[in-house]
């Protein structure tokens, strides 16, 4: 059996931001499309948390909603646990569902504000079919006590609840189907700072009891740093870095990477100047030619304004920078 629980493959994502057929005519214009991801490959192995991590506007979300399935690939292949989620439907995918949950940035938005908790987090067991009558209501009862709460709240609705506790509902839900991999999508970032550490350390403590897969996805250096096993830079839907968790911190390989490593705040005090990120991500439906970074990039050379660069071995995992390339190995 494979060690990688998912494989991603060439992933890509456009999106139609045409004018309206008649405006187009009338003003003469073509169509455009915005792309959101560009050919995106990587993989999962199972038990480990691998993040992707860049500004807003980087794809981050687009790919995690293609991963389960809310959003179709334009190209590119998603197999799990070597079965292809691509191009499947009907009972083969169903069977495929249940095995992955989840986990949205907004606590507020993603619970109906309508139902009971204990509906809430019992939908996914109803769905599959898991568990039927009394035991429904006592599985409710006992991923309510795993993730901080009591079983009498599931009497309650959503709006009794601060976002810390909401966002513990939402983690139960997740878990009610008995997923083995589950995809984070900025699930701190909603929340206070102080309420943040309580909800990443009830995730790792889930992971190691149930042996979970992650796919975490986050703007913030600090959180990936605290939860990944593995992490994954993208700027402008490109996958530019791919790293070791805490090797990235100390030996990035990629400008880009080194970029947003500097703007992050000195906490250790070392004397270490803080750069902001320069520049802005350019427009995704114009991008620049070449590396999409170039605009930016300290290490620009004329070859990096007409080609895209492929990924190459790095000390620490994979990057693609032509920089790299004339490094002596």
């Amino acid at each position: 059996m494979s060690d990688a629980l998912l494989k991603v493959e060439h992933l890509t994502r456009y999106f139609d931001v045409s004018k309206p057929w008649l405006n187009r005519v009338l003003e003469r214009e073509e169509k455009q499309f915005l792309t959101a991801v560009a050919d995106v490959s990587f993989e999962i192995k199972r038990g480990e948390t691998f993040a992707l991590v860049g500004e807003s506007g980087s794809g981050k979300s687009t790919i995690a909603k293609m991963v389960v399935g809310l959003l179709g690939a334009s190209e590119g292949v998603i197999d799990f646990d070597g079965h292809r989620m691509t191009g499947t439907a009907g009972a083969e995918m169903r069977a495929l569902r249940r095995r992955f949950q989840m986990i949205f940035q907004d606590p507020f938005a993603s619970l109906n504000p309508r139902w009971r908790v204990g509906d809430i987090i019992a939908e996914p067991i109803h769905t599959f079919g898991l568990m039927k009558g009394a035991e429904v209501s006592n599985r409710v009862g006992e991923l309510l006590d795993t993730v901080g709460l009591s079983a009498k709240d599931a009497e309650k609705f959503p709006h009794e609840f601060s976002g810390g506790q909401r966002q513990r509902i939402a983690i139960a839900r997740a878990l009610s189907s008995k997923p083995e991999f589950i995809v984070c999508d900025e699930p701190t970032s909603a929340l206070d700072v102080s309420v943040q550490a309580q909800i990443l350390n009830l995730m790792k403590d889930l992971q190691d009891e149930m042996g979970l897969t992650y796919l975490f996805i986050s703007h913030d250096l600090s959180v990936v740093r605290h939860m990944a096993n593995r992490i994954g830079v993208l700027y402008l839907g490109r996958l530019v870095e791919v790293a070791d968790g805490k090797r990235l911190f100390t030996e990035p390989q990629h400008p880009y990477t080194r970029m947003l490593l500097d703007a992050v705040p000195d906490l250790a005090l070392s004397g270490r100047r803080r750069k902001p990120v320069e520049g802005e991500i350019p427009n995704p439906i114009n991008p620049p030619s070449g590396c999409a970074f170039h605009p930016r990039c300290p290490l620009a050379m004329p070859r990096c304004k007409a080609e895209a660069p492929h990924r190459v071995d790095t000390a620490t995992g994979y990057a693609a920078c032509f920089a790299l390339e004339t490094q002596p190995a």
